[in-house]
């Protein structure tokens, strides 16, 4: 069994329809607000607070202090204790930092269990609300797990939660057996077959309009008309950028799973690459880190082979002809040549093939 999420834009939603959406989301945000200050306060009294304790606390008062509650879905209060409570077991793993405050008009959502709502063709059915219109209909078969409503610049989009039983989806007759897999800020991805594919980069393309868009922004007064229509316009540009990054990452992924059984990529450390600020715009416009979740649950999709090779494994300065580790190799120098056999090649080729070579001994 795998979960896939099906992201669907909600079409032309009416001015009731988005008035609830706005509702919901702040009912969202206000309870988890609510819950993290409680849960301040009552650890500042010494208790040791927990999600279910501060979920109790709130449904004791909200019949009388928050009535407004009830004018949406019951899951938009509900599930941000559940959140909160995730938050915090994350922290306490040393996964991520302190949860903080959620601020308005950042990352809106609301969720909905799976007994709250209803799809039919291009529809669905919200409590309080009654049926919206969507784009599309849902694309996989399987069971509707969850929903979660967001907003995205000025548009509302519902992402669906599907566990599916499924079969692995064809491959090419011409699929070969292995590849190895080298990304790069030059070209996107090299494969060891000698193929590259060269990344769409849209935030360097749109990055002078991006520029114009903040300058004006940042000339508009906070809360105007202006600065508001000026914040959705960013905002979309945000949204299209995003949206060229990931039709080019689907695409590859998905001819790379079509083409070959086994893949063999290298574990990189996006987090460690961001901290190099000459780079980390660079790395950040092509998505490492998206590529490897996409190649991840589409390989279980096609019934591929993922093979990581350690993050550690000199894959550029290494020759891929006799073996010979080079002791420094700069990132300018684009052609490799080996000191021992005078052998060249490619620098992200040369890569890829001793990633393939790697990945497939870790396999046997």
């Amino acid at each position: 069994m795998i979960v896939l999420s099906h992201k669907i834009q909600i079409k032309n939603p009416t001015i009731k329809q988005d008035q609830y959406f706005r509702q919901a989301c702040g009912i969202s945000r206000f309870a988890y607000n609510w819950g993290l200050a409680e849960w301040q306060r009552q650890y500042d009294a010494g208790l040791k607070p927990t999600a279910l304790a501060v979920k109790k606390a709130f449904n004791a008062i909200k019949p009388i202090e928050f009535p407004w509650v009830f004018n949406v879905t019951k899951c938009a209060a509900e599930q941000a204790f559940i959140d909160l409570g995730s938050a915090f077991k994350r922290f306490f793993k040393h996964l991520s930092k302190y949860p903080r405050f959620k601020k308005k008009g950042i990352h809106d959502s609301f969720y909905l269990s799976n007994d709250q709502f209803k799809i039919e063709a291009n529809k669905i059915r919200i409590p309080k609300l009654g049926w919206v219109s969507v784009t599309e209909s849902l694309r996989f078969e399987g069971k509707v797990l969850s929903a979660t409503v967001s907003r995205i610049a000025n548009r509302w989009f519902v992402s669906l939660n599907i566990q599916m039983n499924f079969a692995p989806h064809k491959i090419s007759e011409n699929q070969a057996d292995a590849v190895g897999v080298d990304l790069g800020v030059k070209n996107l991805a090299t494969l060891s077959n000698g193929s590259t594919i060269e990344g769409s980069k849209p935030l360097k393309k749109l990055s002078h309009k991006l520029a114009r868009i903040q300058r004006h922004l940042a000339k508009c007064t906070k809360g105007s008309k202006r600065y508001n229509r000026q914040k959705i316009k960013l905002a979309q540009l945000h949204y299209r950028i995003r949206c060229i990054r990931q039709d080019s990452l689907h695409k590859l992924t998905h001819h790379i799973c079509q083409d070959f059984k086994i893949i063999c990529i290298e574990d990189l450390n996006v987090k460690g690459m961001m901290k190099n600020h000459k780079l980390a715009k660079a790395i950040s416009d092509m998505g490492f880190y998206e590529f490897k979740r996409q190649l991840e649950y589409k390989a279980t999709l096609f019934g591929n082979w993922i093979s990581t090779v350690s993050k550690w494994f000199p894959s550029s300065k290494t020759c891929s002809n006799c073996g010979n580790k080079k002791d420094e190799l700069k990132l300018s120098e684009r052609i490799y040549l080996c000191d021992k056999c005078s052998f060249e090649i490619d620098r992200d080729l040369n890569a890829a093939i001793n990633i393939e070579r790697e990945g497939i001994c870790l396999l046997s």
